[in-house]
């Protein structure tokens, strides 16, 4: 079984992960589940990334220890990841005292290799990304990542040699097209930061002790980005002097799923760190676009924020993740706004699917008592329509691949709205009344029903909890996924699965 290693970028512990933030576990969760789906041996990985001056700060402003905070703020990513239904193997934690000594016997082999070594910062610093900028890179004066205030800082630190892989790593990038996704992201990466020359990166900190220390100097904590980084290999067993079997099998990475603002600590950093340790590349970083609000970007301090968890309490988990996975394009910007929400789901889940499982199992149930199965009294219209059913796997597969996710959705719900077009078509209402064509009404309607189960086995990845729910009211376990001749159907009542939102009264109710 071929394996598939997926990763998405672990939240940091400043504060509550907003529906921005939601939407790459969800991203990753269906990229992982259509592996598994495939027959994928799938290895899913998320977490929590704990350390830092900024935690320490929010900490003290909290008037609690900073292992508090973050045990605070870890549950609480955690509770909205599995509330969102994402399948995560493994959900890590950098304050787990198996990482921390791993990243201590990482940062010591790099200063073995000559890799790191101690000197002096000098610079400017931006306290909310933990990062430090030279003066050219600054935008307006400020931070290019966050737009706030930086500060002058000096202190004692180590120093990792990313100078010494520049050549390297602009010849990998473009040598392996596919190793930094989409394209424009790999440009900008390669154009904007790395060929206009490498400083060596600061990897140690002595103003502050919520770190990792550094087990052969007391004074120094692990700069956060190596310590975050270095998640993907010590979760799954990597040590200095000892890979388990699970590292074996599982590393490289097939693909890590990040924000496209830390792409550049995951394709400049991250590679030369895994070279320094001997280590292969992970095969693919994927930068995904932004979720905006109202075409801004989400902000606490702005107050544009929505959160998961209310969304889920007025939609549903399933309208939330497909509004997520189908209305965010594969390389631009998506847009979230309450109305938004609800279009889709009355246009979309409502009209298109919720009204297709009604009405199909709804005349099945009517005119066969809810028994069905294939009678050979085909028409030529039943061709092309069991062709969209029979493609549905080679098109879906070929968008995930390129995890084109919302162009994946999209091939299954054209074949609901073909579905929808077939019933007034071929019009049961009017079969019913011929006795003569009661073989015609039953095959018209076991088309429809093989349509349905083999768009919700296609849909469990996007919407796991509709996608049972379909199975289970038309009673049948059949997990081919193109149409057969075989199944026999034994239908249940069938329950709505989406209902019609009246958007004056939701905004009335929940003024």
């Amino acid at each position: 079984m071929e394996k598939f290693y997926i990763s998405t970028a672990i939240a940091y512990t400043s504060g509550k992960p907003h529906i921005g933030n939601t939407y790459e576990i969800v991203l990753g969760d269906a990229i992982a589940r259509f592996k598994r789906f495939k027959g994928y041996d799938v290895y899913f990985q998320t977490g929590t990334d704990e350390h830092g001056e900024k935690i320490e700060l929010k900490a003290k402003e909290n008037g609690v220890s900073p292992k508090e905070f973050v045990d605070d703020i870890a549950g609480e990513i955690k509770r909205i990841w599995d509330l969102m239904n994402t399948s995560y193997d493994r959900f890590v934690r950098t304050t787990d005292p198996l990482h921390e000594k791993k990243v201590q016997h990482i940062f010591k082999k790099m200063y073995d290799n000559g890799d790191i070594y101690k000197g002096e910062y000098k610079g400017l610093y931006c306290t909310p990304c933990e990062s430090f900028w030279t003066d050219s890179q600054l935008v307006d004066g400020k931070c290019p990542d966050c737009g706030r205030e930086v500060e002058e800082k000096s202190e004692e630190a180590y120093f990792f040699k990313l100078s010494k892989y520049q050549k390297k790593l602009e010849d990998y990038i473009e040598n392996n097209p596919d190793f930094i996704r989409p394209e424009a992201r790999k440009n900008e990466m390669l154009n904007n930061f790395i060929k206009p020359g490498l400083q060596d990166l600061c990897v140690s900190r002595t103003s502050f002790k919520w770190g990792i220390p550094v087990d052969f100097d007391d004074n120094h904590v692990v700069y956060v980005w190596l310590d975050a980084l270095s998640n993907y290999i010590t979760n799954i067993g990597y040590d200095v002097d000892n890979q388990t079997d699970e590292f074996k099998k599982y590393w490289p990475a097939d693909i890590h799923l990040i924000g496209k603002d830390i792409l550049r600590f995951h394709t400049i950093y991250w590679p030369c760190f895994l070279w320094s340790l001997g280590l292969e590349l992970p095969k693919e970083i994927f930068g995904h676009p932004w979720l905006l609000m109202n075409n801004d970007k989400m902000s606490k301090s702005v107050g544009n924020v929505i959160y998961a968890d209310d969304l889920v309490e007025s939609f549903g988990v399933d309208a939330v993740r497909y509004y997520l996975l189908h209305e965010i394009p594969f390389s631009s910007d998506g847009n979230i706004t309450y109305e938004l929400v609800i279009e889709r789901i009355n246009s979309d889940l409502a009209n298109v699917l919720g009204n297709l499982v009604q009405r199909t199992i709804s005349m099945a149930n009517k005119y066969f008592g809810g028994k069905v199965s294939y009678k050979d009294a085909s028409e030529d219209i039943d061709k092309e329509f069991i062709d969209s059913i029979n493609f549905l796997d080679e098109k879906v597969t070929a968008k995930m691949d390129k995890y084109q996710v919302s162009d994946a959705i999209s091939e299954i719900f054209n074949v609901l709205r073909n579905s929808n077009k077939y019933i007034d078509e071929t019009m049961p209402w009017v079969l019913a009344k011929d006795e003569s064509k009661k073989d015609r009404l039953e095959t018209v309607i076991y088309n429809l029903l093989e349509s349905i189960r083999v768009c919700a086995l296609f849909l469990e990845p996007f919407m796991p909890d509709t996608s049972k729910n379909i199975i289970k009211q038309l009673n049948i376990d059949t997990k081919d996924i193109k149409y057969v001749e075989t199944d026999a159907f034994s239908l249940s009542k069938p329950e709505i699965l989406f209902k019609r939102i009246d958007k004056d009264k939701f905004f009335e109710d929940n003024k």
